[in-house]
């Protein structure tokens, strides 16, 4: 067998370390510059330029060179309709012998400044498409013969894979910063959620809020009116994600202000209707607000209420339910639209229970949902616990139809119980 030269072993090192480029954790600039100057050093040319394809413009940025001027550098714009670009991209190995004197060379006097005779151009293809273009320049004519052409094409095809490589390092670290901020919303989101109810006398509550990503568009909040008085509006802003997070952000703040600044018998009809305004205003084409929306009197024992769309809040009584439903349309879907507004007597040992959709939309491996039925069933089974007892209970029953199913919205519930021997004792809790 022959033996390799020592240039043959020096060049096959330098492949071989081309082939840890590719496979590198490098920032794309890095690559690029770390590759230009291998080819350079493989073939053993005077410089190197890498093109990489705009898909807007169509047009081949210079990224990366190395041995060349800046002036060169930036002598204008290459396209991926010059002539030589476009035979690469078609497959060829491009050779230009003399490039003071071909016609297919655009620039030829910041060619001879830069002292450039012979040129040699392949395709960086990925997956059989071209992404860019690896140029070699020697101070030679006729400088390039088979032998480089093999190397130019294995140094371009280390080129596209390490560049491929690069990018999606990039993507991964940009989506791991996404990711961490999405994780840092979802705690300050979360922290909007009571961590305790408020304590009441003649009232049991407790409330809890499962997401299913790091932030989601369900919410409930409590606001003290005094005189036993307790408002609860729980809400779904409809949609996923950041957009879902921020707007519900924004109509709890709407809602604790308006809640503050309305009175009298007819306060919840001036809140619904401001804050159906405000959602008429902010939401988008196709956005819309659910709301639940209830003042509990300890010491009339009443509920008026007024349902915007939302769940039917649930009223358990002596084994019996009833669906609290009067109100209107969603919200901002008509800033003209009108509510009502209905109020209920309460007596000792009921229950109310409060909740958005993803309670009753779970679903389990085989694609089935829990469902509204299913929820009556166990309402009606754990209703006589305390509050905590109920939401807990409520949870085990659905946990057991589910199993381990992923699911895709949050839930809340909040529940109230009527008892005028309790301790004034609410508890609330956020689970991740």
């Amino acid at each position: 067998m022959l033996k390799k030269s020592k240039r043959q072993i020096e060049r096959d090192e330098q492949i071989y370390q081309l082939t840890t480029l590719a496979a590198g954790s490098f920032s794309l600039q890095e690559a690029l510059d770390k590759l230009a100057e291998a080819a350079v050093k493989i073939v053993g040319v005077k410089a190197c330029s890498i093109r990489l394809l705009d898909e807007e413009s169509g047009d081949l940025k210079m990224r990366s060179t190395y041995g060349l001027s800046e002036q060169y550098r930036n002598k204008g714009v290459v396209s991926k309709d010059d002539p030589v670009v476009k035979a690469a991209f078609a497959g060829e190995a491009m050779v230009l012998d003399d490039m003071r004197v071909d016609g297919r060379v655009k620039y030829k006097e910041a060619t001879i400044e830069e002292g450039l005779v012979s040129q040699l151009t392949v395709a960086m293809q990925f997956r059989g498409k071209s992404i860019g273009v690896l140029r070699l320049y020697s101070p030679k004519p006729k400088r390039f013969y088979e032998d480089d052409i093999y190397l130019a094409r294995a140094v371009a095809s280390q080129c596209a894979v390490a560049i491929t490589n690069a990018k999606l390092y990039a993507e991964a670290i940009e989506g791991q910063r996404m990711a961490e901020q999405m994780r840092l919303a979802g705690l300050i989101q979360r922290k909007m959620i009571p961590e305790k109810a408020p304590a009441i006398n003649g009232l049991d509550i407790a409330g809890t809020y499962i997401p299913c990503f790091d932030v989601g568009g369900d919410f409930y909040d409590f606001l003290e009116l005094g005189q036993g008085r307790v408002a609860i509006a729980i809400a779904d802003v409809i949609g996923k994600g950041m957009p879902a997070a921020l707007m519900m952000s924004c109509f709890r703040s709407a809602v604790r202000s308006y809640a503050e600044s309305c009175d009298g018998g007819d306060a919840i009809e001036k809140i619904i209707n401001k804050l159906n305004k405000m959602a008429s205003q902010e939401c988008s084409e196709g956005e819309f607000i659910t709301l639940f929306y209830a003042i509990v009197d300890a010491n009339l024992k009443t509920i008026s209420y007024c349902d915007c769309g939302h769940e039917p809040t649930l009223l358990i009584r002596n084994g019996r339910i009833r669906e609290l439903d009067k109100g209107g349309l969603v919200l901002g879907l008509s800033p003209e639209a009108t509510y009502e507004v209905e109020t209920l007597e309460l007596q000792e040992g009921d229950c109310l229970l409060f909740y958005t959709d993803g309670l009753i939309d779970a679903v389990n491996f085989d694609g089935d949902l829990w469902g509204r039925e299913k929820l009556l069933e166990t309402a009606k089974k754990v209703a006589d616990g305390t509050a905590e007892q109920v939401v807990r209970n409520i949870l085990g029953y659905r946990r057991r139809f589910v199993g381990l199913a992923r699911q895709v919205d949050d839930t809340s519930i909040v529940v109230v119980n009527v008892n005028s021997t309790s301790a004034a004792k609410g508890e609330a809790t956020n689970t991740a």
